[in-house]
């Protein structure tokens, strides 16, 4: 079993906003596997859920249904639940030091300020999991909470909407060829529409 998490905020006020990018990677990623084929997420380890295969593994993908300050409590749940090593998950995050349309993948390392990466860790009590961020640009003179809670602007969108096809494609790499592997590949790839 493998564990694909989004993060991000429940409800819809959050749907789009540049905070909930991980819940729009792991939602295409769903679609796109058909996993969910009409029928809503079910509601397990405070988060809604879908199981199904992905690029050959076995996968619960995963939008915790705290809010992001709050994301671990949901990961530590499954992975206690199905007895998963860190390296068996991955988290998709946005990251205000990456620009729109840009991904990068890392085996682990700090939460770089982020809220959600800083809970999963106290949670899990460990930096070492995968994780995936997408680039929501930097937030220049906006106040930081405004900024990620604020939607994409239309050329954002247009940045974003590749972005979250390649992260896809990123994630099931990972799955069929591990971390070290979807990293050369899919951080030295052009992710913006140039």
């Amino acid at each position: 079993m493998k564990l694909i998490v989004g993060l991000g905020n429940p409800g819809p006020e959050y749907a789009k906003s540049r905070h909930n990018a991980g819940f729009m990677v792991v939602d295409r990623l769903a679609t796109r596997h058909r996993l969910a084929d009409g029928a809503p997420a079910k509601e397990k380890f405070h988060a809604g859920v879908l199981e199904g295969t992905i690029a050959g593994q076995k996968c619960l993908v995963m939008q915790p249904l705290t809010f992001m300050n709050r994301s671990g409590l949901a990961i530590v749940e499954a992975t206690a639940f199905y007895k998963l090593e860190p390296r068996d998950l991955i988290v998709v995050v946005d990251d205000l030091a990456l620009d729109c349309g840009r991904i990068r993948l890392r085996a682990d390392g700090s939460a770089g300020g982020h809220n959600g990466l800083a809970d999963v860790e106290r949670a899990l009590g460990t930096t070492t999991y995968p994780r995936l961020r997408i680039g929501i640009d930097s937030r220049g003179r906006i106040p930081q909470v405004d900024y990620v809670l604020g939607r994409f602007s239309p050329d954002q969108e247009s940045r974003l909407e590749p972005a979250l096809d390649l992260s896809c494609d990123a994630i099931e790499c990972w799955l069929r060829e591990g971390i070290d592997k979807a990293m050369t590949r899919y951080n030295s790839a052009a992710t913006t529409s140039e």
